[in-house]
């Protein structure tokens, strides 16, 4: 949804009939626990996807039996119930939309690192910037790192099934999962698994809860499984010529069997931003280049046996490549990448940001749609990402003042999304679908696959009371533009 189109005020749905069951709730958790003040329940009634919907109450539990509490009533009673941690995400998946209750889940937040079994015990509420930190003060290593790591919560990264810059070579939340704990939408306390390397018995319902967005169970705690801390760390920064060239040289990279940690692209309208807010040309007498960014981790014979391939690699295929010598200047190559993202709005005063996922076969074909659709559309849509997985954010850039560009960014997007699916991509690496991404998932998704996932969520969720009006719900203010689903371009 565009942001020109979103209320700039809180949506306050009905609440007489759930008034009484927070007097109850109240009753029973006390005021401290469950707060109703206009202040509290503002905080909470937006996520970073901003789009605003006031909740009745927003309850702060003290301890898991609380959550158990929340549920059981709610539940009974047909009470909305919306699960939040920092509310980081962008598609409107921590909002209450249908009002009900808020189960803010931050005061959640213990952190204990099993340091002979190679596991973290961590509460729903836990910030992963400081699961990481803990882990590497015994020598461990948790990968996943999503860009807003140092205020994000581990509960929403299982929720959303959160990726980040390490998802190629290591993978994503869900593969460092070992077990669950949590309570059903109906305030039943379950375990999904044990702290154990292996566990088979019964259905995997761990693996259900995870990117589930918060509509089949709460998570209040979780073991992750941990690896050992590289020892070795090499950066490099590379530019190309054009899209198309930076895109077979990663095909030809990782043909060649090398794994970067991390692999990180940025296209030339990504580069032409940093570069104006840095005040300087990434590589003199090459402005406005792609660049891919690398990182090598390991032990530090496998980063040495590496490095002088990609080395090979870079000279061969890159116009230019420079490698940082000490971790210092690995930090200053890094800046390049996070600059990009805040000076995108030097092209606009808003933006659509979507992570979407091609196969690696596709992305000298994607490379060229994207370059279609700026000329069609005619907007700026910088775009960089996680080339090691394929996971990239295309920024739809627009004005949010000027209808023309309005409609133009929602026909672009409409059209992005349709050549992914049509590419075997993904609408969603990392973000989920929450309330943003509801008009493109039965472009994903055919009726029998969406009307499984409804049934898993009639299962678990009979009276529907946990993040209700997700995913499967086109969000009404999309159609605000009334843009058709038919595009003027050809996007094949």
């Amino acid at each position: 949804m565009l942001e020109g189109s979103r209320k700039n005020h809180a949506v306050e749905v009905s609440k007489s009939s759930h008034t009484a069951a927070t007097k109850a709730l109240i009753k029973q958790l006390g005021a401290t626990v469950v707060r109703t003040e206009h202040a509290t329940c503002y905080a909470s009634s937006f996520d970073s996807g901003r789009m605003f919907f006031l909740p009745e109450a927003v309850i702060k539990p003290r301890k898991h039996a609380d959550i158990g509490v929340v549920l059981g009533l709610a539940n009974r009673r047909g009470v909305p119930v919306t699960p939040r941690g920092r509310g980081t995400t962008l598609m409107g998946s921590a909002t209450p939309k249908e009002g009900g209750w808020v189960l803010d889940l931050l005061k959640l937040n213990r952190i204990k690192v099993d340091d002979e079994a190679g596991f973290a015990h961590v509460q729903a509420g836990a910030v992963v910037a400081k699961i990481q930190d803990a882990a590497e003060e015994l020598g461990w290593f948790y990968p996943p790192d999503p860009s807003s790591r140092a205020f994000c919560t581990i509960g929403g990264n299982i929720a959303c099934n959160a990726g980040g810059m390490h998802g190629g070579k290591y993978g994503v939340t869900r593969d460092f999962i070992v077990a669950l704990k949590g309570y059903l939408p109906t305030g039943e306390y379950v375990e999904w698994g044990t702290a154990t390397r292996k566990f088979a018995a019964g259905f995997n319902l761990r693996d259900l809860w995870i990117g589930s967005e918060g509509m089949l169970g709460v998570v209040t705690e979780a073991v992750l499984r941990l690896i050992p801390k590289p020892a070795s760390r090499w950066t490099l920064l590379t530019s190309f010529e054009d899209e198309v060239s930076a895109f077979k040289a990663a095909r030809v990279l990782f043909g060649a069997k090398i794994q970067p940690a991390i692999c990180e692209f940025l296209d030339r309208h990504s580069v032409q931003c940093a570069e104006g807010a840095m005040g300087t040309t990434i590589f003199p007498g090459q402005p406005g280049r792609p660049i891919i960014l690398l990182e090598l981790a390991g032990s530090a014979s496998e980063v040495k046996e590496s490095r002088k391939a990609v080395l090979d690699w870079a000279k061969e295929h890159a116009l230019g490549h420079r490698a940082a010598r000490n971790r210092g200047e690995a930090e200053s190559l890094w800046a390049v990448r996070r600059k990009c993202s805040g000076a995108m709005f030097q092209m606009g005063d808003a933006k659509l940001n979507e992570d979407i996922t091609v196969p690696l076969a596709a992305y000298g074909t994607f490379a060229r749609f994207l370059d279609r659709l700026r000329k069609t559309s005619g907007l700026a849509i910088p775009t960089f990402g996680h080339l090691a997985d394929g996971n990239l954010h295309v920024n739809i850039m627009y004005h949010k003042a000027d209808p023309a560009e309005c409609v133009a960014a929602e026909k672009a997007v409409l059209a992005l999304m349709a050549k992914v699916v049509a590419l075997g991509g993904a609408i969603s690496g990392e973000h989920g679908i929450g309330l943003a991404k509801t008009p493109f998932l039965r472009l994903q998704h055919s009726e029998a696959e969406i009307g499984a996932m409804q049934a898993v969520k009639r299962a678990l969720d009979p009276k529907g009371i946990l993040n209700p009006g997700k995913m499967f719900e086109v969000f009404e203010t999309w159609k605000c533009a009334k843009v058709e689903a038919t595009f003027p371009w050809d996007h094949k």
